[in-house]
């Protein structure tokens, strides 16, 4: 008996090129998940608000939903994929098939109801603005908590310039 070592891919794999590519396009085609799919997304943000930008090929405006609840953001839809009959035998399918969710936790000084969204070319585009007033540049002004404190330095202003004015009264009517 002769010892061989053991990789772990001797029983999968084929005995030559053309049963592995026989076996690569059956396996791929056939365990394919058509379930759920996830778009790919670029999202920034900009000094005015955040553009997301979902690849939608293939799916129709009417089959997206957009919600917008306690700071998320989820967009839902679905990609059908229509099956042509017609003498076709598919050796290859990397299209993503099925429903899609994205969710975006976005901050608290967006304004919602200002989010828009336009779909063109299999392209979603969905703007969601910042909120002016809780991001505009506000200065405060600081008061004093003791209005005693302001009241005894205006007296002890008038206090000074009185007897300033006096001092020089007097010495003027020493010249006099």
């Amino acid at each position: 008996m002769a010892l061989s070592r053991y990789n772990g891919m001797q029983e999968s794999m084929p005995n030559s090129f053309s049963s592995m590519l026989d076996r690569f396009f059956n396996e791929s085609v056939n365990t394919r998940n058509f379930s759920d799919f996830t778009p790919h997304v670029d999202a920034c943000e900009t000094d005015k608000g955040f553009e997301l930008e979902l690849a939608l090929p293939g799916v129709k405006a009417e089959d997206i939903n957009i919600d917008f609840q306690e700071g998320k953001l989820t967009i839902t839809g679905e990609r059908k994929l229509e099956k042509k009959e017609d003498g076709r035998r598919y050796h290859m399918l990397e299209t993503q098939y099925g429903s899609f969710s994205r969710t975006f936790y976005l901050p608290d000084k967006v304004n919602p109801d200002k989010i828009t969204a336009n779909f063109q070319d299999g392209v979603l585009l969905v703007n969601v603005p910042k909120d002016e007033h809780k991001t505009m540049k506000r200065q405060i002004n600081i008061t004093s908590n003791s209005g005693n404190n302001s009241k005894t330095k205006e007296v002890e202003r008038k206090a000074t310039a009185a007897s300033e004015n006096g001092n020089t009264e007097k010495g003027k009517s020493k010249t006099a």
